[in-house]
């Protein structure tokens, strides 16, 4: 690192940016675009263009997490849940809701949230609390369809692996474990230019036939951008010839829960043992116990019971989610071990990923983890 980015005391020094490049940082990681319907992440409190120097990370927003943030000079907040869910019709300070933003903008601290954007990545939430409970083999439980597109671009024979690489450089061709895929079938292309282009081969007024490639890959959606560009960069053309088909496969890196195996068998009380171990959380709400030995276990985060039949479905032998409901518990009977470990307690590790996204991005950008505990449930 140069040495310009440290004080004489060989401390780091705070680092400028602007919001907009920590947001646009962010939407390379969990892109906004998958949040649900329901959800409000995003850009909460403050301006894009405000310059920022210091971050706290927090699952919830509290008025005790904004006096956090002005006590160790944070003038950003980044948390999970989002601090504005639904219309504000006044913001008189009444609700705790009110007084957040109202000492937010007081003090020019910006708040950003990242919820189910972030739930919804393979990379996200749910895999962080599988890797907790020590599980293997990890798959997303409930995938989404209608986020994957197809690319046909046509180009000549010896420009063909340059706009390939560029496509796959910016994430095309995932499928599954393999990356680069395409298909490819050659032809001829066949174009006459008018008065006003300037072509690549050819003359003006003359019909041509070259010699092409047809590159079919496929990509997500919210990445469409990135790889348009990058395939306008890499081609020699003019006007580039290319076809978008919207797809309804599943995409396998998106959507929610996750289920996977755990690294040995276990009756459902020694589950239920680990569970409250790893999760440290005091009590588990639980349906009625199986006696059939657990070896995968799908989970979802948060409020996550309307996965429960999917869950049994892919044939897991327990359910690690919270807020669920008394009938709920009936639905489980013998069919899977469900355990409501607390919605605090599936998240809370969500404030190391998010802090992990960020400074593997900007290693030299001031960010902390909130020490408030932002439970609102307690346990007697």
């Amino acid at each position: 690192m140069d040495a310009s980015f440290f004080n004489f005391d060989g401390k780091i020094k705070n680092f400028d940016m602007l919001l907009k490049e920590l947001m646009e940082m962010l939407e390379e990681a969990a892109p906004f675009s998958l949040q649900e319907s329901y959800d409000n992440s995003g850009l909460q409190v403050g301006s894009p263009s405000a310059s920022i120097n210091s971050g706290l990370v927090c699952l919830d927003i509290t008025p005790e997490v904004i006096a956090e943030a002005r006590e160790k000079s944070c003038d950003l907040v980044i948390s999970h849940h989002p601090l504005i869910f639904k219309g504000l019709k006044k913001i008189t300070g009444q609700h705790f809701t009110e007084e957040v933003i109202i000492e937010a903008i007081k003090h020019d601290i910006a708040i950003v949230s990242v919820h189910t954007n972030l739930d919804n990545m393979l990379t996200g939430v749910n895999q962080m609390l599988c890797k907790k409970l020590g599980m293997k083999n990890l798959q997303v439980l409930e995938q989404q369809s209608g986020l994957l597109k197809k690319l046909v671009v046509f180009c000549p024979n010896d420009h063909a692996e340059k706009v390939r690489g560029a496509i796959f450089k910016e994430g095309a061709g995932h499928i599954g474990d393999y990356d680069c895929c395409s298909y490819n079938i050659e032809g001829k292309g066949s174009f006459r230019a008018g008065d006003q282009a300037n072509p690549f081969v050819g003359n003006l007024k003359e019909l041509h036939f070259e010699p092409e490639i047809r590159i079919e890959t496929i990509y997500p959606a919210f990445l469409e951008k990135k790889i348009l560009n990058a395939m306008h960069a890499s081609h020699p053309y003019e006007e580039v010839a290319y076809d978008i088909y919207p797809l309804e496969n599943s995409f396998d890196r998106v959507g929610s829960g996750m289920i996977g195996e755990l690294e040995e068998p276990l009756f459902a009380r020694d589950f239920l043992d680990l569970l409250k171990n790893r999760l440290k959380v005091p009590v588990i709400r639980h349906s009625e116990l199986t006696s059939q030995p657990i070896d995968k276990v799908a989970v979802c985060g948060g409020s996550g019971s309307f996965l429960l039949d999917k869950a049994i479905s892919s044939g897991a032998k327990a359910f690690v989610t919270a807020d669920v409901k008394y009938h709920q518990f009936f639905d489980a009977r013998k069919n899977i071990l469900l355990a409501d470990a607390g919605h605090f307690e599936t998240e809370q590790f969500t404030v190391n990923l998010l802090y992990d996204v960020v400074n593997k991005k900007i290693s030299n950008f001031a960010l902390q983890i909130s020490e408030v505990n932002t439970n609102p449930v307690h346990y007697y």
